[in-house]
């Protein structure tokens, strides 16, 4: 079968199940074949080997099941980066770029900045930080052993040195010391929100399911963040579309200053952030 007709045949098969069919068979042949799409444009009546073919049958038949594309190559890009992942971490979302920017703002007039990440998952926000703030000292932290596994060979593949991983459950086991700057997009979904029985279900739980209102873990990072800030430091952390004046309230609160919450590119809330009480 040549090119156009694999990607044809994929995409008919693939429309029940995604969104950009005919993206995600280009994504999965361009990834067997070692070449970019516009490969795939230029040279539609190319026969790929029998060994290619079969394998490009193996990952749509992964993708026809629900599995996400990352997970089936294994890799994702956020921030202009590659970044490994494995089904122990969450797949890095572009929405989320936009907490990294408003980190890298809230540092411009911090000339050596302390900044604590709080379940880094696969390390894209603490490896981003560190890529664009290399002045920066950078501890990212997790629960799970699996996702802190792929979070530290994601900093060796991009010579990220600057930044100390640990293990910790939010922050029970982290040093007693003050930051200028905490971080995390935690779990936020609510326990029987629909999504969890569809294009998400493929993902940790553990990083996506916060109770009831999915806030539980927004609540307990906001409720001992002042413990760990800095005078003035700053808590940023990425929540729900629907959740930015209930994140607002509950940084209020906890005596936290001046929160805002700000929009994504889509006009969603997004981030909110809040200054630790002198």
């Amino acid at each position: 079968m040549s090119i156009a007709t694999l990607l044809q045949d994929a995409k008919l098969q693939l429309e029940g199940v995604s969104d950009s069919p005919l993206l995600d068979a280009q994504l999965l042949l361009t990834h067997i074949l070692k070449k970019d799409r516009s490969y795939l444009l230029a040279w539609p009546e190319v026969t790929p080997t029998a060994q290619q073919q079969q394998q490009f049958q193996s990952f749509l038949q992964q993708r026809l099941n629900g599995i996400p594309i990352a997970y089936i190559l294994g890799t994702k890009e956020f921030w202009s980066m590659d970044f490994s992942v494995t089904p122990d971490v969450l797949i890095p979302r572009p929405e989320t770029e936009l907490l990294v920017e408003k980190v890298i703002e809230a540092c411009v007039d911090i000339g050596s900045p302390t900044i604590l990440e709080l379940g880094t998952g696969s390390g894209a926000i603490a490896i981003a930080l560190a890529k664009e703030l290399p002045q920066a000292s950078i501890t990212a932290t997790d629960l799970s052993t699996a996702a802190l596994a792929v979070a530290q060979r994601n900093a060796k593949h991009h010579h990220m040195q600057h930044i100390h991983f640990m293990q910790s459950n939010w922050f029970t086991d982290i040093p007693k010391g003050r930051f200028d700057i905490i971080v995390s997009n935690p779990p936020y979904i609510e326990e029987q929100d629909p999504h969890l029985q569809k294009e998400i279900k493929h993902e940790p739980a553990q990083a996506l399911v916060s109770g009831k209102d999915g806030l539980d873990d927004i609540r307990i990072i906001v409720e001992n963040a002042n413990l760990y800030l800095k005078k003035h430091g700053k808590l940023l952390i990425e929540h729900g579309y629907e959740q930015g004046s209930r994140t607002r309230e509950i940084m209020q609160q906890a005596k936290f200053e001046a929160c805002i919450t700000v929009k994504d590119y889509a006009s969603n809330d997004r981030i909110t952030i809040g200054s630790s009480p002198p």
